[in-house]
């Protein structure tokens, strides 16, 4: 066992610990300035609390360094089923907050159940991926994986959450097309699903077709064409979030100084508008850096995949990489105005305890697949 532990901290990559560290040290500071207002009227302390759940994720990312992942190929079905039990106990069990039932309380703690779900189906698709290699390139064979993939996207879209849902969808698509999936159908199912999205909503708002979307998701969209549409109500976040990171010009305001900030016009600024709130007191030049850490940590878990040692491991960090780049995107993109607001938090940064804590479990499942790169270690 000894013997185990040392060729475990030998082949931990300290490459990636170093650029998530980086990362989160970057939120902390962030958080600390947007969180200014909120701490005051709720009395919570959320940079420690976000620092705890920081420490917590570094302990298990160290405890799943024990087993090497791939022995536990046989726990997928269960695994499984257990997040769409979860999922499915949010719909009869679970609270509401911001228009979505996706919480469930226990005692004084409230988590996310789709949080982990996602970290769930990462695993789970690549088991049933991997098993399917060299057999998705017709339309036959992906629908069983679509199906697959689809049964806890469908459970997570009746909350409704369609954030989360869009996360499931760019897993999905991800690992299929990492597992050797067609691109030009991928890509033909990607663009005419969007198209049918887009004629699907506006066929309800001309002339009223049903739509599974509550009334605040729909005008996200609206507003996110035309902002002017209702300044004052819906369309006031996204005029507030472009007006935040345009204030910081290339320098920004100073930590701690940003005026939008401080004067709460930005909302959300400490979940989902953080990356605007870097914007107003870093600048253009913080924003850069804290993108660049993002790039090197997306470039190493892609190095990472590269050496791994079964398609089983490489689909695992595929997926964990599809996860965070549409993380990243979708809400740079929606703090920056060409991205719909969804209420997607960004990665490490954004104050959220269970999306953290299923984001650290993510790198931790990334640097098992490094330190059990080779299959005769032990």
């Amino acid at each position: 066992m000894q013997s185990k532990i040392k060729t475990i901290i030998k082949n931990i990559d300290y490459t990636l610990l170093v650029f998530l560290l980086l990362i989160l040290c970057a939120g902390f500071v962030v958080l600390d300035s947007a969180s200014v207002a909120a701490s005051v009227r709720y009395g919570i302390n959320y940079v420690l609390l976000q620092a705890t759940a920081a420490a917590m994720g570094f302990v298990l990312i160290f405890c799943l360094q024990v087993m090497d992942l791939s022995r536990l190929l046989n726990i997928e079905r269960t695994l499984y089923i257990l997040m769409n039990l979860m999922l499915l106990a949010v719909l009869f069990f679970g609270v509401s907050a911001k228009g979505t039932q996706g919480w469930i309380e226990l005692g004084p703690l409230r988590f996310q159940p789709a949080e982990p779900a996602k970290i769930m189906l990462i695993f789970c698709m690549a088991k049933y991926l991997a098993a399917k290699k060299g057999q998705l390139k017709t339309w036959g064979q992906m629908l069983p994986a679509f199906i697959y993939g689809g049964v806890p996207l469908l459970l997570v879209l009746a909350q409704p959450d369609l954030g989360t849902a869009l996360v499931f969808v760019a897993i999905l698509f991800g690992m299929l097309l990492a597992a050797g999936g067609s691109l030009w159908k991928l890509g033909l199912l990607f663009g005419g699903g969007l198209g049918a999205v887009i004629l699907w909503i506006y066929g309800h708002l001309n002339w009223g077709w049903w739509l599974p979307l509550q009334e605040y998701q729909l005008m996200r969209l609206v507003v996110f064409i035309n902002p002017e549409y209702d300044p004052r109500n819906w369309g006031w976040n996204v005029i507030q979030a472009q007006i935040t990171v345009g204030s910081g010009g290339l320098w920004g305001q100073g930590w701690g100084q940003g005026s939008q900030t401080a004067s709460g016009y930005l909302p959300e600024q400490w979940t989902d508008f953080i990356f605007c709130v870097l914007g107003e007191e870093f600048g253009f030049v913080g924003c850069f850096v804290v993108l660049v850490l993002f790039f090197a940590l997306l470039l190493r878990c892609l190095t990472i995949a590269g050496r791994s040692k079964d398609l089983f491991g490489a689909l695992l960090v595929s997926g964990v990489v599809s996860l965070l780049v549409f993380h990243i995107l979708q809400n740079v993109g929606m703090a920056v105005g060409i991205m719909p607001i969804t209420g997607i938090p960004l990665p490490f940064v954004s104050y959220g305890r269970s999306a953290l804590l299923a984001n650290m479990i993510a790198m931790g499942m990334v640097i098992n697949v490094g330190v059990y790169k080779d299959p005769l270690m032990f």
